[in-house]
């Protein structure tokens, strides 16, 4: 998954503010207490983050 992609899923999913605020905010477990943006920032693949945004946030798996 690029970028862009990841970037307009969050958005239509969660709206742009919220989105944000989930990736600079919100720690995710799968990634050793990482936030989005900084398991992005160190190179994990995007869909990867995707997922586990979804499975935390309880977004119905046909989203994912």
């Amino acid at each position: 998954m690029r970028l862009t992609e990841f970037s307009e899923l969050m958005q239509t999913e969660f709206g742009s503010l919220t989105a944000d605020s989930m990736l600079r905010d919100h720690v995710l477990i799968d990634f050793g207490g990482r936030t989005g943006a900084e398991a992005l920032e160190a190179g994990i693949d995007p869909k990867l983050v995707w997922v586990a945004l979804c499975r935390e946030f309880d977004v119905p798996r046909e989203r994912w």
